[in-house]
């Protein structure tokens, strides 16, 4: 089974009015132009400035955006034509029987200016926004935090340079003590420069003994000294089983 579509066209009459022997029809024409050109700044707020302090503390503050900007357009027209020819048509009636001896004639053209041009446009402005937070307290709270973090820190930082001071002095004075040390023309000199090592070897601290006086008048005579074994007062043994007389 077949089914045929068929499509009945009616040809349109066109009404034409004669006017003076010429057939004139109506033919309305609409022409329309514009143009529309939008320019527009778009200001981006970024966060708010955060400052990071370590162990999870960061405060916000408040954030000043300030945006320059300087845009420029410019505008033209396709084709190009600074003029156009209008045409001056022929309207004259010589034998005054009423109608155009020549009609439709042109006599002559004219230059006329289309007033075409190009559009330049030129704005520079400044756009600015200020953001602040809402909660003061909040940010108080963080200052403080933050302060307190900062001061641990700094304690922390001293009580490592006491610990590396005190590990140097041990180090530096256990090698003076063992005669242990850099050369003085050493760039590592002066890492032991300033210690001092209690009776390193081959050195002693100054130091003064007293020597008791010993008077010269004593109730015990000196004997003189002798040079001779006999003033002993013990025999001598010359060999064995002999004494000296």
């Amino acid at each position: 089974m077949s089914l045929a579509l068929g499509a009945f066209v009616t040809p349109a009459s066109a009404l034409a009015e004669t006017v003076g022997g010429v057939s004139a029809t109506a033919s309305p024409i609409a022409n329309s132009t514009g143009s529309v050109t939008n320019q527009a700044i778009q200001v981006l707020q970024g966060p708010y400035i955060t400052n990071t302090y370590g162990d999870g503390i960061s405060c916000q503050g408040p954030t000043a955006n300030i945006t320059p900007y300087a845009t420029r357009t410019k505008s033209w027209q396709f084709p190009w034509e600074p003029t156009y020819n209008d045409p001056v048509y022929d309207m004259r009636d010589l034998n005054e029987d009423g109608s155009l001896d020549n009609p439709g004639g042109i006599l002559y053209q004219v230059p006329t200016r289309t007033g075409q041009k190009d559009n330049y446009n030129t704005s520079i402005g400044l756009s600015a926004t200020i953001s602040f937070p809402l909660d003061g307290k909040q940010q108080e709270l963080c200052k403080a935090a933050a302060e307190k973090h900062n001061a641990l820190r700094d304690q922390i930082l001293a009580n490592r340079r006491l610990e590396f001071e005190l590990t140097r002095l041990t180090k530096c004075g256990e090698l003076l003590k063992q005669g242990i040390q850099f050369h003085p023309k050493s760039p590592y000199y002066s890492i032991c420069a300033d210690v001092l090592a209690d009776n390193p070897p081959g050195h002693t601290h100054p130091h003064i003994h007293s020597i008791p006086s010993v008077s010269r008048q004593t109730s015990t005579p000196v004997s003189p000294v002798s040079s001779r074994a006999e003033d002993l007062g013990a025999p001598l043994q010359r060999g064995r089983g002999q004494t000296s007389p």
